[in-house]
């Protein structure tokens, strides 16, 4: 049995934790707003420009653009966000097995021609998950920070575009975790490259709009790198948003378990001190009656 000084020297220890785990807790929910106001700001937007896109990709039917170029898919990149620092749950394990769980649907479905698959990765998290899993790292970015603009997604954007139209991938996917409520986060594998342009629903695609663009149709040209890079900023902020709401709930799981082990072992140390007592007024009961005699 432990003794009474190592019992509350324990208590200590957990309660060191406890506050520690707290006032984490309290650092994420305030970042946690802030990150879900920037991904709920920036939802009506993309929604805006994939309604852009569509209507240009439906009247610009002719223009030849690599960006939606489909071809025999030998080499994909996957874009796996992720985060730097870990105490977040299982955000980034869930992140991970979703990823490897797609690259393993993809080698079943197409079989002996399954294409190679290269990561581009966000985060030290998923940077060392994948090695580990044995995929290559063809490129690695650090996390981009709390509030990232969509500049900080540019060099990235660049980079897989720039590699889509040279023929170094011939598809390009990308991993993150959305955002969905403070409680929960979807693991998403969705394709970037090539650009599937949206389809106009509902009365929208009843409209018969016609537009002449000058000097020329090349609008394509610009709009779909600013569409990829769009995408990407999105999957940043929602991975960010869900981040902090998964080290949340987490710290306070850690804390609320914290002070369930106190409660248990504050229990054993009152027995601990009783059954010390006890048995010191046995001995000194029985020593009184052997001097008796």
């Amino acid at each position: 049995m432990a003794s009474l000084r190592d019992i509350r020297r324990r208590i200590g220890s957990i309660r060191n934790i406890a506050q520690i785990t707290r006032a984490m807790e309290m650092v994420a929910a305030s970042r946690m707003k802030r990150a879900q106001e920037a991904i709920l700001a920036a939802r009506p937007f993309s929604e805006e420009l994939d309604d852009v896109l569509a209507r240009v990709a439906t009247t610009a039917v002719d223009a030849e653009e690599p960006l939606l170029e489909r071809r025999p898919v030998r080499h994909v990149a996957m874009i796996v966000v992720t985060t730097d620092r870990g105490l977040a749950g299982a955000l980034n394990s869930n992140q991970i097995r979703t990823v490897l769980r797609w690259i393993a649907d993809r080698a079943t479905q197409v079989g002996d021609d399954a294409p190679r698959v290269s990561a581009v990765t966000v985060g030290r998290k998923g940077r060392d998950a994948v090695r580990r899993a044995g995929i290559p790292v063809a490129a690695h970015f650090g996390q981009f920070g709390d509030r990232p603009t969509f500049a900080d997604v540019q060099p990235l954007a660049r980079l897989v575009t720039d590699d889509f139209r040279t023929g170094v991938y011939d598809e390009v996917v990308m991993a993150y975790s959305a955002f969905v409520s403070t409680l929960v986060q979807r693991p998403t594998v969705a394709t970037l490259l090539p650009v599937e342009p949206p389809t106009l629903g509902g009365a929208e695609a009843l409209r018969t709009d016609e537009y002449l663009f000058e000097p020329s149709a090349d609008i394509l040209t610009r709009l779909l790198p600013f569409y990829v890079a769009n995408g990407i900023y999105r999957a940043v902020l929602e991975n960010i948003a869900s981040e902090h709401s998964a080290r949340m709930i987490a710290m306070r799981n850690a804390t609320d378990n914290a002070h369930e082990l106190i409660d248990e072992l504050t229990l054993v140390l009152n027995k601990t001190r009783q059954a010390t007592i006890t048995r010191e007024m046995i001995e000194i009961a029985s020593g009184a009656e052997a001097q008796a005699r």
